[in-house]
């Protein structure tokens, strides 16, 4: 009985220790210390108003799940209140809550784009796009990252092939590991030009840019071929994710969307938190303020230490290269108390194993340099 079992995952115990060996062995560790690695930017996931909004909907009778799929029992109010005012907020015609932003991108990308349809994606697009463009009907492919350029040659190449279809162009505004900005105005005249469909992944930028924290997209909300999304889980402090888009692409997904459709609809709860995530952006835009003033301290203090990150927000990729000693680097921070992680591929490019540091307001000006001093210290430490 033993043999039997052993034969049966001897080749998950060898994918294991090829794992190790490389230095790319994951596992789970509790949150301790200063926090400089969650997304959490507007300290919104433990404030006072998120936790009193929740409790009073409880108080009210909200019920904590949704018990069913949308197209059934689990269409609450809640979720319809949400998406109107999330809909009014990012000046979108529309708007679909999902439970998560992996599913929103996946669901997107595996209902929108049709067969003879052709999907240009950035190359450092989140995890969930990709996986969305694989298993979707349209043909894919990735451009250089940044590159509007390459963008256009994409969409060039395939037309010069016969393509006959859609394109749609699929990019983050801010990218997760590397905290840099897309080239939105450009790619939008793109977008434009072919007439293709913009979608924008605002995951990093949403509560963080733009006026009351609306994102870097404001400017080109409303347009018809336009698509984002809003992912909740981050600066909001909450959970899910919100896709703006216009009514009869709304109407399609509902109609269409298989992640959607069977899928259990998220916590009436959780379209609470969101919304009032959404009313503190409004009312509180001190802490956008604080949050950029924070982010700018940061940058200023590396640079007075003579390091200089291709960021200039509030995710500072700190490249270190090889796997085992980024891992090392980020244990000897933990170890003094500063809640900071490595990043290894396949989730980054081979050869740049990174520390990914968050800035957030769960932290001060104090906490960051006290940060950056022993960043300095253990690097110096680590070095081979």
């Amino acid at each position: 009985m033993h043999a039997i079992h052993a034969d049966k995952t001897v080749s998950y115990h060898t994918a294991l220790q090829d794992l190790k060996d490389d230095g790319r062995l994951r596992g789970l560790k509790p949150r301790a210390g200063l926090d400089f690695v969650s997304n959490d930017y507007l300290a919104l996931a433990s404030a006072p108003r998120m936790r009193n909004a929740v409790a009073a909907a409880l108080e009210a009778g909200t019920p904590i799940g949704s018990g069913g799929s949308r197209l059934l029992r689990g269409n609450c109010d809640e979720h319809e209140q949400l998406e109107a005012d999330a809909a009014r907020f990012f000046g979108a015609e529309t708007a679909l809550f999902f439970g998560g932003g992996y599913v929103a991108n996946f669901a997107l990308l595996t209902t929108l784009p049709q067969r003879g349809d052709l999907l240009v994606l950035d190359a450092l697009v989140h995890a969930s796009i990709h996986e969305g463009a694989r298993a979707g009907r349209a043909e894919y492919c990735e451009s250089a990252h940044n590159d509007p350029k390459s963008v256009e040659d994409r969409i060039r190449d395939w037309r010069a092939k016969g393509g006959m279809g859609r394109v749609w162009i699929v990019v983050e505004s801010i990218y997760s590991m590397d905290g840099d900005f897309a080239p939105l105005e450009e790619l939008a005249a793109i977008a434009d030009r072919y007439d293709a469909f913009l979608v924008v992944d605002e995951a990093h930028a949403t509560g963080v840019y733009g006026a009351q924290g609306r994102g870097l997209t404001v400017p080109y909300e409303g347009r018809e071929n336009l698509i984002v999304i809003h992912t909740c889980g981050k600066a909001l402090g909450a959970a899910g994710a919100i896709v703006t888009l216009t009514r009869v692409l709304r109407d399609f997904m509902v109609n269409r969307c298989r992640p959607f459709i069977f899928a259990t609809a998220p916590s009436p709860l959780m379209a609470v938190a969101v919304q009032e995530a959404l009313s503190i952006l409004q009312q509180e835009p001190d802490r956008q303020q604080r949050l950029a003033s924070l982010v700018a301290f940061t940058h200023r203090e590396l640079s007075v230490r003579g390091s200089q990150s291709p960021s200039r927000s509030q995710i500072v990729p700190y490249i270190v290269g090889d796997n085992a000693r980024a891992m090392a680097l980020a244990a000897a921070l933990q170890a003094r108390g500063f809640d900071i992680r490595g990043v290894r591929p396949p989730t980054v490019p081979a050869g740049t194993a990174r520390l990914r540091i968050s800035i957030t307001l769960n932290v001060g000006e104090d906490d960051v340099r006290a940060m950056l001093d022993a960043l300095s210290e253990e690097t110096r430490a680590t070095s081979p």
